[in-house]
């Protein structure tokens, strides 16, 4: 080989091992350079900050944003956005599988390219085993796979024990509302129901005097409002209790039926209202109530049918119920709705027969049964001291009767509690605002440590201790029924599936009689336990056995729990 030929060759090699190496480190500055993906934890708020590149003069009736994401397994779920003043959106989303994550913006607007087709990236870490709060811990909330209780996203089961807080984020302080969450946390609740907006019962918004939206055909949200909930919504969440907000008050009654959102808008309005709020607070632990104490039965139920749809339908969502009037039964009217989840339903506020016959044997009792299963939760059980006892405003006892009932006639789920006082967010000097009759209650914050309120304490540690989510109503193991002449009298009575543990409910006879072969046919020998529900004392039970049934007699006058287990 020539000697210039061989020193070209040397030199080409030389410049193609240099241009690698350069065209390498090219590539590795780009790489170090390459922003990293924000990390984000399972089960958190993921939240996405965009920039409008237009004004508009009403953002919501003019945009309407929307992003995609895209887990780790190829699943794409559509998430509403939302205006939150000014120029800026944002979208929040609550990742529930670990791993890569892609998201991609759409707006209706494609030509704002501040809000249209922007991407991006994150990593999911996998949820922490301990510490934080029951969602940080478990997940949120959804429909177990029986249909017949709520579980955490990692299906540990959820004990539904909910307070009735209506006017409470509306009127609260800061400071008021970390008080009142931090208490009710204490009380084992798990739980609040409020109202989102301007209602029958704060017609003037919230504490500040700012309104949800105005309008009516063509409505403006006001962002700075729901701000202030948004600070709500986290407090009830650090704290692990689950936010379950009305989205859309509906009642006819009252002074001005026409200040709630859900009797006043037009379906559209109501629709873009609704979807506003389950944009902002999608990312949280939350079980959504879409209308609140209206009649949604029969030929009224294609309105509620159709925003349900236009709210729910095209997204992933937490589980969804409605609130109906006092004793509107409406399974029927929404149980073929793919965006409803769970059965919640309303007895009356008063302690009357016919109250307690629809309580104890009304249609939560029968209908438990019928395909397909729904959980089945009482949302608004007689208010502890309420006027509409028999004797004035309604004590613990009244309460305790309709929670216990509740939860044993249908498969157990939960209950809500409701302590006058509370819900109104009152100061004790009258009655709540358009509710003359109901009589003056006391001061919210001494209306948290109302008896009543004190025992769900009781009631919560009770059903936890148990697999409450076996329990299946089970009537047949009685051998007498008291209630069928006195409903106050009324005996309730559940059992497992397995038939391996028995709860029964005597609100006020001193003796329970039972079906000896209710005991005898358990998987293991029987052990009787009386449990008090005013403070949770537990007491061996004595049986006296006959030819075919077995008497228990309670321990001391009142209300009892028999607890039966095997051993």
């Amino acid at each position: 080989m020539k000697p210039h030929s061989m020193w070209a060759r040397s030199i080409f090699a030389t410049w193609r091992c240099a241009g690698c190496l350069w065209w390498l480190s090219g590539v590795l500055g780009l790489l170090c350079a390459a922003p990293r993906p924000p990390l984000v934890p399972q089960w958190d708020q993921h939240e996405l900050v965009l920039t409008s590149t237009k004004n508009y003069t009403n953002p919501v009736q003019e945009a309407a944003l929307t992003a995609i994401f895209v887990s780790p397994q190829g699943e794409r779920l559509r998430v509403p956005g939302f205006w939150d003043g000014g120029r800026t959106w944002r979208v929040r989303f609550m990742p529930r599988t670990p791993g890569p994550w892609t998201w991609q913006t759409e707006c209706t607007d494609a030509a704002n390219r501040g809000l249209h087709g922007v991407a991006g990236r994150f990593i999911c870490s996998a949820a922490r085993s301990a510490g934080g709060s029951r969602f940080a811990q478990h997940g949120p909330i959804r429909v177990s796979p029986d249909g017949r209780y709520l579980v955490h996203d990692d299906m540990t089961p959820f004990f539904w024990l909910a307070d009735t807080a209506w006017n409470g984020p509306l009127r609260a302080t800061d400071a008021e509302w970390e008080y009142y969450v931090q208490t009710r946390a204490r009380q084992k609740f798990t739980a609040v129901q409020w109202v989102t907006t301007q209602w029958r019962a704060a017609p003037d918004g919230n504490r500040e005097g700012e309104l949800a939206y105005t309008g009516r055909e063509r409505i403006a949200v006001n962002p700075a409002f729901f701000q202030k909930l948004d600070r709500r919504v986290e407090v009830m969440h650090r704290a692990g209790l689950l936010s379950v907000p009305v989205l859309l008050w509906a009642i006819q009654g009252g002074s001005n039926p026409q200040i709630n959102p859900g009797v006043s808008l037009p379906e559209d309005q109501a629709i873009l209202l609704a979807r506003y709020m389950v944009a902002r607070w999608q990312a949280r632990a939350v079980v959504w109530i879409l209308n609140g104490d209206g009649d949604y039965r029969g030929e009224k139920a294609a309105r509620w049918q159709r925003i349900g749809r236009g709210v729910f339908g095209d997204i992933a969502h937490a589980p969804v119920t409605c609130h109906p009037g006092g004793r509107m039964w409406v399974r029927q009217e929404f149980i073929q709705e793919p965006w409803y989840d769970l059965v919640g339903y309303q007895s009356g506020h008063n302690d009357r027969d016919d109250n307690l016959r629809w309580i104890t044997s009304g249609p939560a009792a029968r209908e438990w049964r019928l395909p397909p299963f729904k959980p089945f939760i009482s949302l608004e059980a007689p208010y502890e001291n309420h006027v509409g006892g028999a004797a004035g405003p309604m004590g613990a006892e009244v309460v305790r009767r309709a929670h216990y009932w509740s939860l044993l006639n249908a498969p157990t789920a939960g209950i809500t509690y409701g302590g006058h006082g509370i819900w109104g967010w009152d100061d004790g000097t009258r009655p709540p605002v358009d509710h003359p009759n109901t009589g003056v209650p006391l001061p919210w914050r001494e209306a948290l440590m109302m008896p009543g309120a004190q025992q769900m304490t009781v009631l919560a540690d009770f059903f936890q201790s148990l697999d409450f989510w076996r329990l299946r109503p089970a009537p047949e193991v009685l051998a007498s029924q008291p209630g069928l002449a006195q409903p106050r009298r009324f005996i309730a009575a559940a059992r497992s599936e397995r038939n391996d543990f028995m709860v029964i409910y005597v609100p006020e006879d001193r003796v329970v009689e039972l079906q000896l072969a209710a005991l005898t046919s358990m998987k293991g020998s029987p052990v009787l336990t009386w449990v008090n529900p005013r403070n949770g004392e537990r007491r061996a039970a004595v049986a006296v056995l006959g030819p075919t049934t077995c008497q228990v007699p309670t321990p001391e006058p009142g209300d009892w729990l028999l607890l039966v287990t095997t051993q």
